[in-house]
């Protein structure tokens, strides 16, 4: 009787307890410290769980110290910003609703100056999503998604109508697609995005700079369409191997400059679809690495007004091809009297000037096969696509227009462009290291090439 007592007091007790301790676990109330704060006042969230589904109607700073998560529980928008000059920074964000149609986000914002800086995004549909948020910051975020199939989640980064706005040092993986959509004179700079649909793309977006990002295992790397004036800088496109499988696409783009940038075991380096689409307007290409793609450049047959200079194109499957049948007069493949190095280049130096003495040229009959079907590259590389090439070498009657002709063909490789910077190299290290022993092994290879018995020191020789 005693030890029945004794445990129906103990049951009592803890039943007292159990209202104090599940209080003690509730989220704090957030919407209520942004309603009693004045504008411009700055909140200082500390390591505690918060309830989201919050709107922020003034001009506020929301700081976190010691990551406080601030939670949607599956609920909406996580954080919604309708006033200029918000400033979301430090915060664990973390479960929005899953509703495509509304479009949840872990930030949601429609007004300009927002400032989402150094927060951490789980289990949200959208990352970050602004509207009209010109001259907006969007730095320093790791953004990750939801556990759906790919096309039923929501896009890490998104921004729509948000001019002159800077999204920089950001790392997103597994979201859906990061869009830019009429937003001109953006910074992307030194962002890593993975594992998604298209990594980095961009609509109606003039004058923006697109420098230091990394964009690797995604369907497409980074996707350019209806711009002006963009310049592409300094980027490593590596293994975006989905069905289009671009490193770098280009639709209707006009004015294009690509400098220092590597295209690394992608399907296809670089994709031209009417790019330039306007007439006597041309792009440069210079300073570039394709290396281990299947294709390392692809081009609709149309595409005229591309320059490409100093760039290396080392071992692709196809260094260039046409999508279809048709040849690339159009564009040049040597400036100012330098073209580009080609690891199968098997032309002389005589005169020791660093260029090839006759031109670099691609006319060999199974790539051209490739064009017109595309469905034989599987056969690429196989003795039966070795001896359709070495009939054609035998019987010039085969042998098709040459499709480019590179006339000064570097014989030793360019300088290599510098890796990317900051978070973006320091995220990518293994890429960098794989670039630099390709780039090592093959002036190497030149160099001991140059030093075969009977190559003298005024002129290399290189490897067919």
């Amino acid at each position: 009787m005693t030890r029945l007592v004794a445990a129906s007091g103990a049951l009592a007790f803890a039943l007292s307890l159990a209202p104090s301790a599940a209080a003690d676990q509730a989220p704090v109330d957030l919407q209520r410290l942004i309603d009693e704060a004045e504008p411009g006042e700055v909140i200082t969230l500390d390591a505690d769980t918060y309830e989201g589904g919050v709107v922020i109607d003034k001009v506020l700073t929301l700081r976190g110290e010691g990551w406080p998560v601030v939670d949607g529980r599956g609920n909406g928008h996580v954080i919604e910003i309708t006033a200029p000059d918000v400033t979301v920074e430090g915060l664990v964000i973390r479960g929005s609703g899953d509703a495509l149609d509304k479009e949840h986000a872990g930030v949601s914002g429609d007004a300009a100056r927002i400032r989402v800086i150094g927060n951490r995004f789980e289990d949200v549909l959208f990352g970050i999503f602004l509207r009209r948020g010109d001259g907006s910051e969007i730095k320093d975020n790791v953004i990750g998604s939801k556990d759906l199939f790919i096309a039923r989640r929501g896009d890490g980064i998104r921004l729509w109508e948000s001019h002159s706005s800077t999204i920089e040092n950001n790392v997103v993986d597994s979201g859906r697609d990061s869009v830019f959509w009429f937003c001109d004179d953006l910074i992307v700079r030194n962002n890593r995005v993975s594992n998604g649909r298209y990594g980095l793309h961009f609509m109606y977006t003039d004058g923006s700079l697109i420098e230091g990002n990394v964009t690797d295992g995604n369907s497409v790397g980074t996707f350019l369409m209806y711009s002006k004036g963009l310049t592409v800088t300094n980027n490593v496109f590596s293994e975006n191997r989905g069905p289009s499988g671009y490193g770098l696409g280009l639709k209707d783009v006009d004015g294009a400059e690509a400098t220092g940038n590597r295209f690394l075991g992608n399907r296809v380096g670089v994709f031209f679809d009417n790019s330039p689409s306007e007439r006597d307007v041309v792009q440069h290409f210079e300073s570039n690495v394709f290396a281990f793609n299947d294709i390392g450049a692809l081009f609709q047959p149309s595409v005229e007004g591309n320059l490409f200079s100093e760039n290396a194109f080392i071992d692709n499957g196809e260094q260039v091809a046409t999508d279809g049948r048709g040849d690339l007069e159009g564009n040049e493949w040597s400036v100012d009297g330098r073209g580009n190095y080609w690891s199968d280049f098997a032309g002389y130096d005589a005169d020791g000037n660093g260029l090839g003495d006759i031109p670099y040229e691609i006319e060999d009959v199974f790539s051209d096969l490739t064009d017109s079907y595309p469905d034989l590259m599987f056969f690429q590389g196989t003795p039966a696509a070795r001896a359709v090439d070495m009939a054609g070498r035998a019987f010039p009657d085969l042998k098709p227009e040459p499709k480019l002709s590179d006339d000064a063909p570097l014989v030793e490789m360019p300088g290599f462009p510098a890796a990317p910077t900051a978070e973006a190299a320091a995220s990518n290290w293994p890429v960098a290291v794989v670039s630099l022993a390709l780039l090592g092994f093959a002036g190497g290879f030149i160099w001991l090439a140059g030093r075969r018995p009977g190559s003298g020191t005024d002129s290399k020789v290189l490897p067919a």
